[in-house]
């Protein structure tokens, strides 16, 4: 029977690419804290396989990006490339023709090697072109399978049952045969048969690498490869075997060579192989000549990418979670590298009220990934609340209102589901505030939660509308040794600071530098003081009882004491990371001074009338009310009952720091000042 060439081409069955979804959520991981802007191609792995369902299915997942790759029964391991772009441009205008020619011209020269026969496998190859659009999940990716278009052979009459050609005995021998292969020479090997007995053996058995060519093959040698077509065409792997094969031994030009489809099912039967008798020209075009070909048609059937959509099959939970950390990690593709994006993650925050300023904290804490965030407040949400308390709204105010701390952190989950919010309703108790019987046991209660919320977390926001009801969580805090953010407003002015954690205050200041002082010896919000506190809130109008200030004012201080935390946790001192006198003055000390995100003061003072700001340093106060030696020591020795002493009289800290006979020390000096001054008159 004559030939029709053009009717009678091979139409090689090509791979259909699955991508499970899993893959897309390792890439994701892998752009975002690995490869960053990095475009430099990374090895990954992929595997096919005979399904009389699905066809040729060429599979990546979530392990495609494991150093080795996982082995599955009946699986074939693919070693492929990825190359992931940065933008949407680079990644339709790169030219995909010369793309596939430049990597066939190192897949031939590795064939001329020879190094193919010693590990058949290593013939096939997959290329992915990928951009993975993180703001919105989508996923553009265009498969290759890289073969050169030429040589054309044809397929000598229709493919036939292995079963034509082999007894049942023999298939089961090719089958045990076939099973007992190396994993690297499944994918091509060779039968022969020694009488009725079938024999399967690797490549390199019957071709021999030292030569550059081979002119001759046993006859009875027929050669086989794994099928993953479930046509009556040769699937995808047969094309660069035979451009392999025709290479090592041109002397089958003019010839016909039959190979097997090797087609095993799930129980290693055999009986969907087919036998192809291929017809090889006697005139063959070389490879060096032609191009390579590979790229995958789309679902419209036409060569050109896909798009994975997976904002709508993710989990939108999990999709928010990933996407809230975006644009931390984008700081540290370029600007910030050394980040520690993960300590963020890590640390608890316990919100001294849950008010404006705790609003724009918490909001703040949030971005900057942190996902542990407790709220403590005792006040109900009014009217008034929601337009400058941006984690309220008008539903909160209804019904007398929502318990602010439950309400924040319940309207925090509405942000990101998966922040770590809680709730602790409780008043804190107040020096110069007298505790009376009946709210005795109240107040004791409330002093427990305090006390246990501030030993369970890592900082400590003070954010409370007094200065007194600050005293308390301040002194606790400085027992535990918790960094503190202290944060506090006047009608156009602010004042952020941090406490000093760790090392206690020295009779003399000996450790205090004069260009900066360490973060141990920092001072807390009651270190410039020679007063106890007192009630703020007695016989004061409606004016003077709530905190009026310009509605700016409370945004600037929360990002401000949001970003002195950040900064502190990613110094490699932490707590200890040293405040300047002078951030401004000399540059040198400065830059040895800061850390991953710049020096940090210890304290940041704006005035809104002038929009300026200063960022004064002081050290330890030995006789402070709140973090003195004498003070902690007391609460140590007597616990609740020292705090109850505070709670009823604000005199009794004056008494117990020494402020008292201080301030009888300063009148004395002025009376004898005054005295002194009388005399030189008369």
């Amino acid at each position: 029977m004559s030939l029709d060439h053009k009717e009678q081409v091979i139409q090689y069955v090509p791979f259909t690419s699955f991508v499970h979804p899993s893959f897309w959520h390792s890439l994701t991981d892998i752009k975002l804290n690995v490869d960053k802007l990095n475009e430099s191609t990374k090895q990954i792995y992929g595997r096919f396989t005979y399904r009389d369902d699905i066809g040729t299915a060429f599979e990546v997942d979530g392990t495609s990006f494991n150093k080795v790759p996982e082995m599955e029964q009946m699986y074939y391991n693919i070693t492929g490339t990825i190359m992931n772009k940065n933008t949407i441009e680079d990644f339709k205008n790169i030219d995909k023709a010369a793309l596939l020619n430049s990597i066939g011209e190192i897949i031939w020269p590795n064939i001329r090697r020879k190094t193919w026969i010693s590990n058949p496998n290593s013939l096939l190859s997959f290329i992915i072109l990928s951009f993975a659009d993180l703001k919105r999940f989508h996923y553009y990716y265009w498969f290759a399978f890289p073969c050169p278009s030429q040589p054309t052979v044809y397929l000598k009459n229709k493919s036939k049952p292995v079963s034509t050609v082999f007894s049942n005995k023999q298939l089961e021998e090719l089958s045990v045969g076939f099973k007992s292969l190396d994993t690297e020479q499944k994918c091509f090997f060779a039968i022969t048969k020694e009488g009725d007995i079938i024999h399967v053996k690797p490549i390199s058995k019957i071709l021999d690498l030292n030569k550059p060519t081979q002119s001759e093959i046993d006859i009875d040698v027929v050669f086989a490869f794994i099928d993953p077509s479930n046509g009556p065409n040769p699937g995808w792997p047969l094309r660069l075997f035979i451009a392999a094969l025709l290479e090592h031994c041109p002397s089958l030009s003019g010839t016909d060579v039959t190979i097997i489809g090797i087609r095993s099912s799930g129980s290693g039967n055999l009986n969907n192989s087919n036998v192809y008798t291929i017809a090889i020209p006697q005139n063959l075009q070389t490879v060096d000549s032609s191009g390579w070909v590979g790229w995958e048609r789309n679902d419209k059937g036409n060569f050109g990418p896909k798009l994975a959509n997976m904002s709508a099959s993710m989990d939108p939970i999990k999709l928010a979670d990933a996407s809230s950390d975006l644009n931390i990690k984008l700081m540290k593709w370029r600007l910030v590298p050394d980040i520690d994006v993960e300590v963020m993650k890590r640390t608890k925050c316990l919100l001294l009220g849950a008010g404006t300023l705790g609003c724009h904290v918490a909001r703040d804490l949030l971005a900057w990934g942190f996902r542990h965030i407790t709220f403590i407040d005792s006040g109900r949400v009014s009217y008034s609340n929601p337009t400058r308390q941006v984690l309220f709204n008008h539903q909160d105010c209804l019904d007398g209102g929502r318990k602010k701390a439950e309400a924040a952190a319940q309207n925090l989950k509405l942000i990101l589901p998966t922040v770590n919010s809680k709730a602790i309703v409780a008043h804190i108790p107040m020096p110069g505030h007298p505790v009376g019987e009946s709210l005795l046991e109240e107040t004791v209660t409330n002093i427990k939660l305090i006390i246990e919320a501030i030993a369970e977390h890592d900082v400590i926001f003070l954010l409370l509308d007094t200065r007194e009801a600050r005293w308390l969580p301040t002194l606790i805090a400085a027992h535990h040794g918790k960094i503190v953010v202290n944060a506090a407003l006047g009608f156009d002015s602010y004042l952020v600071m941090r406490h000093g954690v760790g090392l206690r205050c020295m009779e003399n200041a000996v450790s205090v530098n004069s260009t900066y002082i360490p973060g141990g010896l920092l001072g807390c919000y009651f270190c410039n003081d020679v007063t106890a506190p007192g009630n703020s809130l007695k016989d004061r109008t409606l004016d003077q009882q709530c905190t009026v200030t310009r509605p700016g004012v409370a945004a600037i201080a929360g990002a401000l004491a949001v970003e002195v935390l950040v900064a502190l946790l990613q110094h490699p001192l932490r707590v200890e990371a040293p405040a300047l006198y002078n951030l401004n003055g000399d540059e040198d000390i400065a830059s040895e001074m800061q850390g991953v995100l710049g020096p940090i003061p210890h304290s940041i003072r704006g005035f809104l009338h002038s929009f300026t700001s200063v960022t004064p340093t002081c050290a330890k106060f030995k006789q402070c009310i709140a973090c003195s030696d004498v003070v902690i020591n007391k609460y140590r020795e007597e616990g609740t009952e020292f705090l109850l002493k505070v709670f009823n009289s604000g005199k009794y800290l004056e008494e117990v720091t020494g402020l008292s006979e201080l301030q009888l020390a300063a009148e004395m000096t002025d009376i004898l000042t005054f005295s002194d001054e009388d005399q030189d008159q008369e």
